[in-house]
């Protein structure tokens, strides 16, 4: 139960940090406006560094905050039972539904005051900059990929050194972040690298029950096969990488 509770409150906590960071960048009169590309990687990346955090904190030791690690995990063996798995992408992508509560009460006094849709659902969920499914889709399949293989780099280099553990284990969330920061530098143009179903379907589902005054639809096209079946496509490729490599 710790485990269940530690990923849902570490995921909340990923994309409230997250989606408000987008949020003070696109709302109108907010005093973020306008800050750019660099202000959402450097936030996003302290986001992700914070939820590891909470996730830990509340008793999640994997600290995933995302279905598509969890799979991976799940296929790799050693980390979780398909029993363990399933209510564990669940509880991740229920804290992606909180945290986008969050973010909608955070900047209550500012949706009215905006009135593009589109930048609006760009808070909670990703989309395209230019829309074409199925390179979107590749996108953040390599995207993800590339997540989950430099966490996993990571991991295995850190754990070199059975002396610096703890040192080890407090640097890893720093490290993640930064990795975190490069994919959104370099391989986000193209689709906002969401790289996690439970970071994308979560606050997008709190974008579409939420009152959110002009908020337009949620693209549900582009959330399930984009922002969903491409890290979990993503997740498979690496699973296949690391049994490759032997690790």
């Amino acid at each position: 139960m710790n485990n269940l509770l530690g990923e849902f409150l570490g995921t909340m906590t990923l994309v409230a940090f997250g989606d408000s960071v987008v949020a003070n960048l696109l709302l109108k009169d907010s005093k973020g406006n306008g800050a750019g590309w660099v202000h959402v990687n450097w936030g996003w990346s302290f986001a992700l560094m914070m939820g590891i955090y909470v996730a830990w904190a509340f008793g999640a030791g994997e600290a995933d905050l995302n279905p598509a690690v969890t799979l991976f995990k799940l296929l790799i063996g050693g980390h979780y039972t398909l029993a363990q798995a399933i209510p564990t992408m669940v509880a991740e992508v229920a804290g992606g539904i909180a945290g986008g509560v969050v973010v909608y009460f955070l900047y209550l006094n500012h949706w009215e005051a905006t009135d593009d849709p589109g930048a609006k659902l760009g808070i909670f969920a990703t989309g395209p900059a230019r829309r074409n499914l199925g390179a979107n889709f590749l996108t953040e399949v390599i995207a993800t990929f590339f997540l989950i293989m430099g966490i996993q780099a990571i991991v295995k280099q850190l754990g070199t050194d059975p002396a610096a553990n703890q040192v080890n284990l407090n640097l890893l969330p720093f490290m993640i972040g930064g990795l975190l920061y490069v994919l959104g530098a370099g391989m986000g143009g193209p689709t906002g690298y969401g790289m996690n179903p439970a970071r994308d379907m979560g606050p997008r589902i709190a974008h579409a029950i939420l009152p959110i005054p002009g908020k337009g639809g949620s693209d549900w096209q582009f959330g399930l096969s984009v922002a969903t079946a491409g890290p979990i496509v993503g997740a498979l490729a690496a699973v296949a990488a690391y049994k490759a490599a032997g690790w």
